[in-house]
């Protein structure tokens, strides 16, 4: 098994929070690193909600079946949700932490069949598809490093077909381990036929699943671009109120992502709409029918999946990252963007262009520039990643910075 760099948070969790749930798609390694962290504590007990007899022991009596744990992993809990209020009864008769493990391929506290949340009681992480560094060994620190001020290290540049061929691995496990696209190609067939035909049923009453697949090929094809819920329904032939729930429960899936816009300065006139990024570019590519030839001939396609890309590491990294950012887009009226906008806690901001070219020009900062002014004092820096080999300073706090750095050595010395 591949180490796992958000393991180190999980077992911090569990030394102090009587429930962790560990969230993500389908075939991102839960089941596995829930298992692994449970073969370390004694005592605990792996249950799996995919197994029907414990599933309906589950369903039928949820008290009486929490009640015969001390401590356990439960696999899939978005089968048993019914289970989440009984788990909160026990935790409150007895908090020691570590009690229970959940795992579930659906955001389980966004489902509207459970009533009652496990505010206080619950720390809730999220295990994306593989980073780039979790495939090379290594625990990238990109995020920590740039919001503290560092400028990113310099890797290396990636040759164009290089690049594409990462796009189209993407991060699912069983995708990384086959080396044949056609391998890989099926991989995400099945397991597109597999999401909707089982997962879907289990989290929303939809009887026109072919409705759900146009649309997560839809989000493929428009990956990286503005969120009209409006045009998104016209185009499928669908009710906006449909688009939308549709949408939700993609989201929920973890297989789109939804980047809000960036508000900082309430002063300027900023889009408001969310950007689209589909969360792995594998399944992105596989489903708008994408392969090494036709990115290789035609560049342009390589724009959009490559800032879903971007978006996907910067997600993933956030995960364990000491800063937790959140993820945001700036767009104004006049026109001027930034791709991506790290935000923290304490409101320092990091702007990232994303450019899939080997060059960058000064018009390329426009938007970062744009982003500094609004942003203020809370501005630490903006980057462009770029298709090149070396970074390049482009003034106060602006740098063009190869596309490795995301997952290059730890950063260089700090900005003055």
């Amino acid at each position: 098994m591949k180490p796992r760099n958000l393991r180190a948070r999980l077992e911090e969790a569990l030394a102090d929070t009587p429930v962790v749930m560990l969230v993500g798609a389908r075939q991102t390694g839960k089941t596995t690193l829930a298992r692994d962290l449970a073969a370390g504590r004694p005592g605990m007990r792996y249950l799996t909600f995919d197994d029907v007899t414990t599933q309906e022991a589950a369903t039928a009596d949820p008290a009486g079946f929490v009640s015969g744990i001390d401590a356990a992993v439960l696999d899939e809990v978005q089968r048993a949700p019914a289970l989440l209020s009984a788990i909160k009864v026990a935790v409150d008769r007895d908090r020691r932490p570590g009690r229970f493990l959940l795992t579930g391929s659906a955001n389980v506290l966004l489902l509207p069949r459970v009533s009652e949340s496990l505010a206080g009681r619950l720390e809730v992480a999220t295990l994306w598809p593989f980073s780039m560094g979790e495939v090379l060994g290594k625990r990238e620190t990109f995020v920590d490093d740039v919001l503290a001020g560092r400028a990113p290290s310099a890797d290396g540049g990636l040759r164009l077909v290089e690049l594409v061929r990462l796009l189209l691995r993407g991060g699912y496990p069983e995708a990384v381990v086959r080396e044949r696209p056609a391998r890989r190609r099926a991989f995400f067939e099945s397991y597109v036929v597999t999401l909707l035909q089982r997962d879907v049923r289990d989290l929303a009453a939809i009887e026109m699943l072919g409705g759900l697949r146009q649309l997560l090929r839809l989000a493929a094809a428009r990956t990286g671009s503005l969120l009209n819920h409006s045009e998104v329904a016209r185009s499928l032939g669908l009710p906006v109120s449909t688009a939308k729930r549709y949408l939700a429960l993609l989201e929920m899936m973890f297989l789109v992502h939804l980047v809000p816009a960036w508000s900082g300065n309430r002063s300027k006139r900023l889009v408001r709409s969310p950007k689209l990024h589909m969360v792995d570019t594998g399944l992105s590519c596989a489903l708008a029918g994408l392969d090494e030839a036709a990115l290789s001939s035609e560049p342009t396609l390589v724009g959009p999946i490559l800032e879903s890309f971007v978006a996907a590491e910067l997600a993933k990294q956030a995960s364990w990252s000491e800063a937790r950012p959140t993820i945001h887009h700036f767009r104004t009226h006049g026109g001027q963007e930034v791709d991506l906008v790290l935000e923290d806690a304490r409101g320092r901001v990091v702007g990232i262009e994303v450019k899939a070219r080997s060059t960058v020009r000064a018009t390329d900062l426009a938007g970062l520039r744009a982003l500094a002014e609004a942003a203020g004092r809370s501005f630490v820096q903006g980057i462009v990643l770029y298709g090149g080999e070396q970074a390049v300073p482009f003034g106060d706090r602006l740098t063009a910075s190869p596309i490795a750095s995301l997952w290059g050595s730890t950063a260089r010395g700090a900005r003055r």
